[in-house]
């Protein structure tokens, strides 16, 4: 379903969500103070205009209390991001996304109403944590202190073997979500009989003790 999204904030962290989305066929509106900004990003989106996003005014003559989402995405000023998430959520838009600087930022951004909060940085580092103890850890999503979902390269001993015969669940404690296959082919909850071959990528879930059970 195509959906309605604005970008508020075009560094590289609201660039990217913006030409995202709009990739994957969403009408995106993307709004900046930073005429370069724009430029840069003008012929990806639907709309691109140079506006400041904490004057509320602005927000209403664009019609942006009509939209599905909208994204947060400046970080450096704490002040500017705190008041238009505010100002969005008054508004009534369904779900609004914050980018936060800290803990204690995301904090302030959950008490104004924020629905979801995004730590860049800090994400980004514990991608490159897990990639540098294991090499062959290509992706990594947290969904509690205790359990994540990797995206692993598989592992050599894991080649032209059966799921149901490396009993992975029994052995290392994870369980296989897909299986990316070569190409654009993706295995979507595979069986006992589906084959893991040597280019494959494995998404798996299971506790952070399980990833270093692993063989590379």
């Amino acid at each position: 379903m195509r959906r309605q999204f604005v970008v508020i904030g075009l560094g590289r962290f609201g660039t990217s969500v913006a030409k995202t989305l709009s990739d994957l066929g969403h009408d995106v509106l993307a709004m900046d103070k930073n005429e370069h900004a724009l430029h840069a990003i003008m012929n990806d989106v639907t709309q691109a205009v140079q506006a400041d996003g904490r004057e509320e005014e602005t927000l209403r003559a664009l019609g942006v209390r009509n939209f599905d989402v909208a994204v947060v995405a400046m970080g450096d000023d704490l002040e500017a991001n705190i008041l238009i998430t505010l100002m969005l959520k008054e508004m009534g838009i369904p779900t609004v996304v914050a980018k936060a600087q800290s803990s204690q930022h995301g904090k302030v951004l959950e008490k104004v109403g924020a629905n979801q909060i995004i730590y860049p940085e800090q994400d980004m580092g514990i991608r490159l944590a897990h990639n540098l103890i294991r090499s062959n850890v290509m992706d990594f999503i947290e969904l509690s202190p205790d359990y994540s979902i990797f995206e692993i390269a598989t592992p050599s001993s894991f080649i032209n073997k059966k799921i149901g015969e490396l009993d992975l669940r029994a052995v290392y404690g994870i369980n296989v979500m897909a299986i990316k296959k070569k190409g654009e082919h993706i295995v979507v909850a595979p069986g006992a009989e589906d084959v893991i071959d040597e280019k494959d990528v494995l998404v798996i879930v299971g506790n952070k003790d399980a990833l270093s059970k692993l063989p590379e």
